[in-house]
C-alpha cells in the first residue's frame, strides 16, 4: 500500500509537466518562500482517526492517495546525484523488506484478499471479529494472520511517524538552502557592487593623483607649516630652527620669483607679510644668540676652540642667514667677534710668553767666537747668579737637531715650561710660541671659512690677519729678543729651519694668512746669522800669530812636550772648532737652496781659515814641516765633515780632499 506512493500510486497530476531533473524529496516553494502543503510521504492530520481493515474486505485495491504536486527545489540550478549514490526508492523497499522480485501493491492485496476469503469470520466484521472475545476460538491459521496483521499494522505506524520526521528535516534542509542562495546573491551583487566602487576609487585616486602633481608644489610654494613658524618664535636655537630657516627662505625665494614674474596671486599677499614678519624675528633671535656666545669667550678659563665648535661650527647656517638678509647686522657681530676673538689671542700668548721667558737659556757672547779663548769663569746662563748650569758646546750641534726630526707637533703647554728647572737653547722657546702660534692661526683661519662663508677670501685672510696682529708682534719681538744679543750661530740657523718647516705647513694646511710673519721672521733671522758669521770672521783674523815655535804650540792640540817639532805640527785648537762647527751647519743645510747666504758665509769662513792657517804653518818650520801641519788640520776637517750630505757639503768635502792631497804631495 505505501509502495504505491513511490512506484506507480505517486503519479504526477494531469496536464503537469514531468521534471527533467531527479526526483527529489523536498517540497516545492512558492515565489514567496512559504511551504506548502503537500500529501507526499507525511500522514495527514486525520490519519490517527482512521485503521487499516486487515481482514477480508470486499475492496481489493489500497486507498487513494490524493495527488503529489510535482516536487523539486526552487534553486535555479541543481546538480544531478553522483552516479555512485543509491535510489532512494530502492533504499526505501530495502527498509520494507520487500525486494525487486517481490509482487506490487495490487496483487499484494489480491493475494491479501484470497487469504482473507479462506478465513471464517463467522458473519462478523474485520473490526467486530478482532474486538470479539474469547468465546470466539480462531483456528491456529486465524490467529497467525491476525498476529501478523497487528505487527505489520505497528510497524507501518512507526514507519510513517520516521517518514514524517524525514519529511520535517529535509523541509529545515529546504528553507535554509533556499535562504544560502537568496544570501548568497545578496553577498554576489555586494561584491559586484565593491568591484564597481573600487574601479570608481581607483580612478579617483588616479585623478587625485594627477591633481596634486599639478597643484602640490604650486600649494606647496605659498603655504607654511604652523609648526615652522612656532619653531622661529619660540623653539630653541637646534637643528629644527635652521630647518625652519631654511624652510622661510625658500618661500621667500618663491614669492620675489612670482612676484617678478607679476603673478597676482592671493595667497602671496597674504603670505609676504607673514614671511617678513618671520625674518625680522629670525634676525632678532639670530643676533642675542651670537652676540650672547662672543660674550661667553670673554669668560676666565674659557675654551675658545669648545665654543666655536659646539657653537659658531654646529650652526654656522646662522650668521649666513644674518648675512643674507641683514648685511649691517651681520659685519657689526663679524666685528665683535673679531675684536673679542683679537683679546682673546693676545692674553693667552702673552701669558705664554711670559712662561717661555722664565726659561733658562744658555747663553753666547764673544768668549764663544771661533777665534776667541774660552774665558776661565763666567756665567752661562742668564738669572743664574747663585749656581751656573751645565756647561755648553758653542760650536757642536749635537742633539740640538732633535728639535728638527720630532715628530710631535705640538707646542708645551705653559704650566709645564714653567715648572722646567733645566737650560735650554734658543730655538727651544722659538720652536714653542710660533707652533703654538701657527696651530692657532690654522684653527682659527678653518673657523672663519666655515663661520663667514658668505665673505671673500680677501675679507677672511683680512679678518684672521686683524685678530692675530697683536700675537704676530709679540712673536717677533721674542724672536728679536732670542737672538739679537746671541752669538749662537748654530740656534739661529736652527730657528731658520723651524721657520721654513712652519711655512710647510701652512702652506700644507693651505692658510696663507701667516706668510707675511714668517717672510718677515726670515727677516729677521738671515742678517742676524750673516752677523754673527762676520764675528766669527773676524775673530779668525785676530788669533795671534807668533814665529817662533813655541806661539805655534801654544794652539796646539798637544799642550806639551819635548819635542817641539812633533808638536808644532800638530792640528791646531781653531781647527778642531772649525771642523766641528762647519760640520753643524752641513748639517743642518743637508736641503738648502743656492739662494741661501749660508753658502757665501762659509765661502768667506772658509777663506778665513785658510789664511790663518797659513800664518800659523809659518811658525813650524821647514817646506816640509809646514805642509805636514797644513796636512793634518785640513785632514781633521776632512774627518769631522765626512759623514754630512747635501750639496754644500758634497763642495765643501771636495774642496777640502784636494787641499789635503795637494798637501800630500808637497
Amino acid at each position: 500500500m505505501w509502495l504505491d506512493r513511490f512506484s506507480t500510486g505517486a503519479a504526477t497530476p494531469s496536464g503537469a509537466l514531468t521534471p527533467s531533473r531527479p526526483y527529489s524529496p523536498a517540497p516545492r516553494r512558492s515565489s514567496h518562500l512559504a511551504p506548502t502543503q503537500r500529501a507526499g510521504l507525511g500522514l495527514s492530520a486525520t490519519r490517527s482517526s482512521s485503521s487499516l481493515d486487515l481482514s477480508a474486505n470486499t475492496s481489493t485495491s489500497s486507498l487513494a492517495l490524493p495527488q503529489k504536486p510535482a516536487n523539486g527545489s526552487a534553486l535555479r540550478f541543481e546538480q544531478k546525484p553522483p552516479p555512485d549514490v543509491p535510489d532512494p526508492v530502492q533504499v526505501l523497499r530495502e527498509i520494507l523488506g520487500q525486494t525487486k522480485d517481490e509482487p506490487d501493491a495490487s496483487t499484494r492485496t489480491r493475494q491479501e484478499g484470497a487469504l482473507g476469503s479462506t478465513i471464517d469470520f463467522g458473519g462478523l466484521s474485520l473490526q467486530e471479529f478482532v474486538n470479539s472475545g474469547p468465546s470466539v476460538q480462531p483456528t491456529s491459521a486465524e490467529h497467525t494472520t491476525v498476529v501478523s496483521a497487528k505487527e505489520n499494522r505497528q510497524k507501518y505506524k512507526d514507519f510513517h511517524a520516521s517518514i514524517a520526521e524525514c519529511d520535517e528535516v529535509l523541509k529545515t534542509v529546504e528553507t535554509y538552502l533556499t535562504n544560502f542562495k537568496a544570501e548568497l546573491g545578496q553577498v554576489s551583487a555586494e561584491i559586484e557592487n565593491l568591484q564597481a566602487r573600487s574601479v570608481q576609487l581607483n580612478a579617483m585616486l588616479d585623478n587625485r593623483r594627477n591633481v596634486e602633481k599639478l597643484l602640490g608644489p604650486a600649494v606647496e610654494d605659498v603655504s607654511l607649516s604652523p609648526y615652522t613658524v612656532k619653531a622661529i618664535a619660540d623653539g630653541p636655537i637646534d637643528e629644527t630652527f635652521l630647518r625652519a630657516l631654511n624652510e622661510v627662505e625658500a618661500r621667500a625665494a618663491v614669492v620675489e620669483a612670482k612676484e617678478q614674474k607679476s603673478e597676482q596671486v592671493k595667497a602671496l599677499q597674504d603670505m609676504k607679510p607673514l614671511l617678513d614678519d618671520l625674518k625680522a624675528k629670525a634676525i632678532e633671535r639670530i643676533r642675542d644668540y651670537i652676540v650672547a656666545q662672543i660674550k661667553a669667550l670673554r669668560s676666565p678659563n674659557i675654551n675658545a676652540q669648545v665654543i666655536q665648535q659646539q657653537t659658531f661650527l654646529r650652526y654656522k647656517d646662522l650668521y649666513a642667514f644674518l648675512a643674507r638678509n641683514h648685511a649691517v647686522l651681520a659685519e657689526e657681530i663679524g666685528q665683535a667677534y673679531v675684536n673679542t676673538m683679537r683679546w682673546y689671542y693676545s692674553s693667552h700668548f702673552t701669558r705664554y710668553q711670559q712662561a717661555l721667558a722664565s726659561l733658562q737659556l744658555h747663553t753666547f757672547d764673544q768668549y764663544d767666537l771661533l777665534g776667541s779663548e774660552p774665558a776661565p769663569s763666567r756665567r752661562n746662563v742668564l738669572g743664574a747668579s747663585k749656581s751656573a748650569p751645565p756647561q755648553h758646546d758653542a760650536f757642536r750641534l749635537g742633539r740640538r737637531e732633535d728639535v728638527l726630526k720630532s715628530k710631535n707637533d705640538s707646542a708645551l703647554p705653559a704650566y709645564l715650561v714653567e715648572e722646567s728647572k733645566s737650560a735650554h737653547y734658543l730655538e727651544i722657546p722659538f720652536r714653542n710660541f710660533n707652533q703654538a702660534l701657527i696651530d692657532n692661526v690654522s684653527a682659527e683661519y678653518s673657523v672663519l671659512t666655515e663661520l663667514f662663508s658668505t665673505s671673500t677670501f680677501q675679507q677672511i685672510s683680512r679678518r684672521v690677519s686683524e685678530i692675530f696682529e697683536p700675537t704676530f708682534t709679540m712673536g717677533h719681538n721674542l724672536t728679536k729678543q732670542l737672538v739679537e744679543d746671541t752669538n749662537d750661530c748654530l740656534g739661529i740657523l736652527l730657528c731658520v729651519r723651524l721657520n721654513q718647516h712652519f711655512a710647510f705647513q701652512l702652506q700644507r694646511r693651505k692658510v696663507p694668512v701667516a706668510d707675511s710673519y714668517i717672510n718677515y721672521t726670515n727677516i729677521l733671522l738671515w742678517p742676524r746669522f750673516q752677523k754673527v758669521m762676520d764675528l766669527h770672521l773676524e775673530s779668525l783674523k785676530k788669533v795671534p800669530t807668533a814665529t817662533n815655535r813655541g806661539a805655534a804650540a801654544a794652539f796646539s792640540l798637544v799642550g806639551g812636550g819635548s819635542d817641539a817639532s812633533r808638536s808644532s805640527v800638530a792640528p791646531h785648537a781653531i781647527t778642531q772648532r772649525f771642523g766641528v762647527f762647519l760640520q753643524g751647519i752641513l748639517m743642518l743645510s743637508a736641503e738648502a737652496g743656492d739662494d741661501e747666504p749660508v753658502s757665501n758665509s762659509l765661502g768667506r769662513l772658509r777663506s778665513e781659515f785658510e789664511t790663518l792657517m797659513g800664518k800659523l804653518a809659518k811658525g813650524a818650520g821647514d817646506a816640509s814641516k809646514r805642509a805636514r801641519f797644513l796636512y793634518n788640520n785640513y785632514s781633521l776637517v776632512l774627518t769631522i765633515i765626512s759623514d754630512t750630505k747635501g750639496k754644500l757639503a758634497d763642495e765643501q768635502k771636495e774642496h777640502f780632499g784636494s787641499l789635503v792631497r795637494d798637501m800630500k804631495g808637497r
